[in-house]
Parts: structure tokens; C-alpha cells; sequence
């Protein structure tokens, strides 16, 4: 439904009154996913660069243990930033007032589904 003369000035003038209030826009900042996830994903890309420089540093000065903590490091700054990624793309669930749910079955291979069916029409005697 198209909004009338009056509420679409109605409608830009709280835009613009929102556009300008500092506070306002800091706080939907804070509350977007998205946001949180660039800055878990800047950290993790931090952290595998200082992970990266200890196992140059460590094979340097000869000094394996040095250079396999820094390893690990990058190890697990990237497994952060894959489920930082992961965390990001999926889709916010805010429910006002009612119930919702997620689609919790994993997508699998094309394999699998055919060996499941398979194995549900496959005859009684068989078991």
C-alpha cells in the first residue's frame, strides 16, 4: 500500500532526524551482526599475521617449538574467522510475538540422499 503526500514527508523527516543523531546511529551500530562480524574478522586477520611472523621468527633463530605455537596460532585465528564468516551470513532470527524455528537438517551430497532412500525402500525380509 503506497503511503499518502503527508506520511511520505512525515516518513523523511524522521529519516532525516535519525540520520543526524549521533547516539542513534551508534546504537544501531552496535546491535548490527554484520558489524561485529568485520571486527572478528579484522582480530582473526591480526592474529594470523602475528601467527605468520613467529613461525618466520622461530625459523630464524632455529627454534621449532617457536615456530609450531606460531602455527597453531594461525590455526586457530582461521577457524575463528571461518565461523565469524559463518556467524555473519546467517540470518538473524528476531521473533515479536510468536514462535520461529530453524531449518535445522543439513543440506547434503546428492551420495547420501540416494544410499538413505535406498536403504528405507530396500525390501522387509532384508534386516
Amino acid at each position: 500500500m503506497p503511503l499518502s503526500e503527508h506520511e511520505q514527508r512525515l516518513f523523511e523527516q524522521i529519516e532525516r532526524s535519525l540520520a543526524e543523531d549521533p547516539k542513534f546511529a551508534s546504537a544501531v551500530r552496535a546491535s548490527d551482526p554484520r558489524f561485529h562480524a568485520r571486527r572478528r574478522l579484522l582480530l582473526a586477520a591480526v592474529v594470523i599475521i602475528a601467527g605468520l611472523a613467529l613461525v618466520v621468527f622461530g625459523t630464524v633463530n632455529k627454534t621449532p617449538l617457536l615456530g609450531v605455537a606460531g602455527f597453531v596460532i594461525m590455526l586457530g585465528a582461521a577457524a575463528f574467522a571461518m565461523q565469524s564468516h559463518r556467524k555473519a551470513q546467517q540470518p538473524d532470527l528476531h521473533v515479536v510475538g510468536g514462535t520461529a524455528s530453524r531449518r535445522t537438517r543439513v543440506r547434503r551430497s546428492g551420495l547420501i540422499d540416494r544410499l538413505e532412500e535406498r536403504w528405507r525402500q530396500r525390501p522387509e525380509g532384508h534386516r
